[in-house]
């Protein structure tokens, strides 16, 4: 298999994940900027990951920009990030539609995973944006269930990565 692991990482989970999946499938993890669009297509099997901020997949766009380019790849995208895993209508509508906008190709197949959320480690930008949407949050009359959890997730605090859950995307980029 001629695969390579590309990431964008802040805080250092979409990082471990990507040694993860690289050591799984014998192959390199790469930071993204230290790869350019064309150098992709020497792959084939290309697999990037990237933190979720409001439901932007960080620096997705070397893949999104690209798809065209990319159509005769098999691409991997996972994103890392606090949101439970059991909310499909988040990743699948609000991710997705922001980070893909025509709709997600076929040749494309989307993981998420558990991050990590050390407040002590987040920039000052992170902790102020996270106190300001709970507070927005809280102060809402008829809170949505959503809205709840982002109320909780605000206050998350720790690493919830897990080797584990890489199972099933090395299983499909070995197809």
């Amino acid at each position: 298999m001629n695969a390579i692991v590309i990431y964008k990482t802040k805080y250092g989970s979409t990082k471990t994940y990507a040694e993860w999946i690289a050591e799984e499938l014998g192959c390199e993890a790469i930071d993204a900027k230290e790869i350019k669009a064309e150098d992709l297509l020497n792959y084939d099997t290309i697999i990037y990951g990237g933190g979720l901020y409001a439901e932007v997949i960080n620096g997705v766009a070397l893949i999104s920009k690209n798809i065209e380019k990319l159509s005769e790849k098999k691409i991997i995208v996972y994103t890392t990030g606090i949101t439970p895993l059991d909310c499909r209508e988040y990743y699948d509508n609000l991710v997705l539609q922001r980070n893909f906008k025509n709709g997600v190709p076929e040749n494309v197949k989307i993981y998420n995973f558990l991050g990590k959320m050390v407040l002590e480690e987040l920039s000052v930008v992170h902790r102020t944006a996270l106190k300001t949407l709970k507070k927005i949050m809280s102060g809402k009359e008829n809170p949505t269930e959503m809205e709840k959890l982002l109320v909780e997730l605000c206050d998350a605090d720790g690493d919830f990565c897990n080797r584990d859950d890489i199972f099933e995307l090395v299983q499909y980029a070995k197809k």
